[in-house]
């Protein structure tokens, strides 16, 4: 115990001597101003305040200089399809429905707007949309969320190419930027819901997507993101690994005389019918969405634990029923002859 206290006593000395050295250097640097020390400020002078780098404010030019780009494929091309694949196993439906734009000598940029049940969303999409709009992709994220600390921001523009969105509306800043991005021929994927399912069920779709899309004339795809939500949905702490499903319906333009209301409200009733059609085929969804009777992407308007029970019957029939626990079943005795 001794020795543990001479130890002790032995570092104490050498911090205080230390201590007293670094004073001695710094204290003939006390008589001298800037820059050895701070300005002073006279009185009644306010001083500005530094701007805000982060949140909308963050600049994200540089992540798609050619750099960055590089770097980004190969985090594409390498980690992220690794990630996927052995987390969600992605299947791909609907391409054929991009078939004839992908085909053009210049295809046109296009808004890619699917619902949101995860984080992990971003990284299946990036795998499943086309390489001719994939390369020069941006993706549209909360700026609230991935560009609250600095390093998150620059992961979350390197890594993803994305750039900060108020998830509540869409300002004339924000809508100026992305105008510029699709004038320069790059594509957006951008989340109408404005944040994941809090419960598995989509939530209200806002107009961003679909008043970018009336301003500037591109075409928006709607896209169904089907498993997710039961690998690595909202409040799980770790994922669970499984199947997911991604569906791309038609794209969509506004026609005429129809304000971004109706045209928010056409795109989620697309994005329902390629709900629908994961749970049953092309031809089904098609009628009940002519009759108008396709399931609400938001779930029943009853009790919470009426919601859960009826989202766990639909993930039985979904390709995320394969992430769940399997049924339990009674072992198969054979008959016993009572006679």
């Amino acid at each position: 115990m001794s020795k543990r206290v001479a130890i002790t006593r032995r570092a104490q000395r050498l911090a205080g001597t230390v201590e007293r050295g670094i004073r001695s250097v710094a204290k003939p640097l006390a008589k001298f101003g800037f820059p050895w020390r701070s300005p002073t400020v006279p009185r009644g002078v306010v001083v500005p305040e530094e701007p805000d780098t982060l949140g909308a404010n963050f600049a994200t030019e540089w992540a798609r200089r050619p750099v960055a780009s590089v770097v980004r494929g190969i985090v594409t091309a390498g980690p992220m399809r690794l990630l996927t694949g052995v987390l969600a196993r992605p299947e791909v439906h609907g391409l054929d429905r991009l078939a004839d734009l992908a085909r053009l000598d210049d295809p046109p940029p296009l808004i890619f707007a699917p619902d949101h049940h995860s984080h992990l969303d971003t990284a299946v999409m990036i795998q499943a949309i086309p390489h001719v709009w994939r390369q020069d992709l941006v993706v549209a994220a909360a700026a609230d969320y991935f560009f609250d600390r600095r390093w998150k921001a620059v992961f979350s523009a390197l890594a993803l190419n994305a750039i900060p969105i108020d998830r509540e509306s869409t300002g004339r800043q924000s809508s100026d930027q992305f105008r510029e991005l699709i004038d320069d021929g790059r594509s957006l994927l951008i989340y109408p819901e404005g944040g994941r399912s809090p419960d598995g069920w989509s939530q209200a779709f806002k107009g961003g997507a679909a008043y970018l899309s009336s301003r500037t004339g591109t075409m928006i795809v709607p896209v169904h993101i089907e498993g997710t939500g039961a690998i690595f949905g909202k409040g799980m702490r770790k994922p669970r690994p499984g199947r997911t499903r991604v569906i791309f319906g038609e794209p969509l333009q506004p026609v005429s005389d129809e304000n971004t209301r109706r045209y928010n409200a056409r795109i989620e009733s697309a994005v329902a019918r390629l709900a629908e059609e994961s749970v049953s085929d092309f031809w089904s969804a098609a009628r009940r969405f002519s009759a108008d009777q396709t399931n609400p992407l938001r779930g029943p308007a009853t009790t919470s634990w009426r919601r859960k029970w009826a989202l766990t019957e639909r993930r039985n029939s979904e390709v995320s029923g394969r992430n769940s626990r399997p049924k339990r079943t009674w072992p198969d005795l054979g008959s016993r002859d009572h006679s």
